[in-house]
């Protein structure tokens, strides 16, 4: 959900990697096609707030079903992982970001959340015995 926030009301609308990455500069950008950078502002908002929905979202399930160890709430989170956070990493390596390392230490809750799931219970087994 921070990540989110920060796409939507923080992010510039290039940063040093994508002026890297298309080869020209930003002044380059702004005299060829002069309403871009309000434009791609605007997109960066749609997408934080999808990130910001997809995180809480998120939350929810892992509050509420996903903790009871069905198989359909954890395809769900798995997937879902894969398509938003995973593939933004992804991408970032792709384009050789200069943050690609952090934003795949923020794959990180996810992954521990899908091997959470994955693994038995502790409260169960000490219940039982």
């Amino acid at each position: 959900m921070g990540m989110g926030a920060y796409f939507a009301l923080l992010r510039p609308p290039l940063l040093p990697e994508d002026m890297r990455y298309v080869g020209i500069s930003l002044t380059e950008i702004q005299s060829a096609i002069p309403r871009f950078l309000p434009w791609i502002s605007r997109v960066f908002g749609v997408l934080g707030g999808y990130m910001f929905a997809t995180g809480l979202l998120t939350t929810a399930l892992a509050a509420s079903s996903f903790r009871t160890g069905k198989p359909l709430p954890t395809a769900i989170v798995v997937i879902s992982g894969l398509a938003s956070i995973g593939w933004m990493a992804t991408t970032n390596f792709l384009i050789d970001a200069d943050f690609n390392w952090l934003l795949l230490a923020f794959t990180l809750p996810w992954l521990i959340a899908i091997m959470s799931s994955l693994a038995p219970d502790v409260r169960d087994s000490k219940a039982r015995t």
